[in-house]
């Protein structure tokens, strides 16, 4: 790997996304409620998930899969941009920037996969109910995640490995409050325009397979659903799906728009706004989605509650 002597001597210097004003303060508190909100919504789904026996089908172990990596993400950038802001210490090592980069990036790869594989999961619940125990059995809905896991990982290690292979000479201020990579390439002294396409390579797999089979398996499903008799499955079917078209849309369209355009039309600001919404807001939002729209996920969490009582 090159490297400049620079690169070994200093720090990284995250600017972060807010100053002291007061209104700036203001909007750094309302990021921390919805850290919060978003930390106890995913635990909460993790553990009620884990304690009823009646969620322990796969489509409720895929959305506690879900809310691991949602709670992984927001761990990964909210807590050291809040220690920088309070703290006044904007410093982070190349160690860290490493392992933040490496953290994120295969979250939202293996999100990607896992979102697809939800897809197929509704689909084959919904088209093929008598053979639902065959077709997504325990053995290969676990398969299904750790191959999600996995892919994501191999993602972050090859990002990883293209952004440690890069020089830098340059300022090492980082206009944003998480290391990301898209932030980087101005730090480079050196020709980046391999790494870009190889990075956008990624993306269409990440993001354009995995929206392929969800837009596959829900064309099957909107039939499935239109030709249903009693309007009871039909209102049943549609609030299951559109829960989790829910986060599809929310997800893949941000981080379309974050990673499948040149980098030349990207600009600082905007890559702060599109990144905080969905490495902080819609972690927050997924829980909530699924807990209000979804009967199972409510009744469960309030015999839980009743039992806590």
């Amino acid at each position: 790997m090159v490297w400049r002597n620079q690169t070994f001597s200093s720090d990284f210097i995250l600017l972060g996304i807010f100053d002291h004003s007061s209104t700036q303060t203001f909007l750094f508190s309302l990021v921390l409620g919805i850290f919060t909100v978003a930390f106890m919504g995913n635990t909460s789904m993790i553990l009620l998930i884990y304690l009823d026996t009646q969620l322990h089908t796969p489509m409720y172990f895929l959305l506690s899969q879900l809310s691991l990596m949602d709670l992984m993400l927001i761990c990964t950038t909210v807590p050291r941009m809040a220690f920088g802001y309070l703290s006044g210490r904007k410093s982070i090592s190349l160690a860290g920037c490493g392992a933040q980069i490496f953290f994120y990036v295969s979250l939202l790869g293996a999100e990607c996969f896992l979102l697809a594989v939800m897809a197929y999961d509704r689909y084959v619940a919904i088209c093929h109910p008598l053979r639902y125990t065959i077709l997504m059995n325990q053995k290969l809905c676990a398969l299904m995640t750790v191959a999600s896991w996995i892919l994501g990982s191999l993602d972050g290690v090859i990002v990883l490995v293209e952004v440690l292979s890069l020089s830098y000479c340059s300022s090492l201020e980082i206009h944003h409050f998480f290391c990301d990579v898209a932030a980087l390439f101005p730090l480079s002294c050196t020709d980046t325009s391999a790494f870009e396409r190889l990075l956008f390579i990624c993306c269409v797999v990440m993001l354009i397979l995995p929206v392929s089979v969800i837009i596959i398996s829900y064309s099957h499903v909107l039939r499935a659903v239109i030709r249903m008799s009693s309007t009871e499955s039909r209102r049943k079917a549609f609030t299951t799906c559109s829960s989790h078209l829910s986060v599809v849309g929310l997800y893949y369209g941000a981080a379309m728009f974050m990673y499948m355009r040149p980098a030349s039309n990207h600009t600082a600001d905007q890559d702060k706004i599109v990144s905080a919404f969905y490495t902080i807001l819609t972690p927050m939002l997924n829980p909530l989605i699924y807990s209000l729209r979804n009967k199972e996920v409510s009744r469960g969490l309030q015999k839980l509650l009743r039992k806590g009582k």
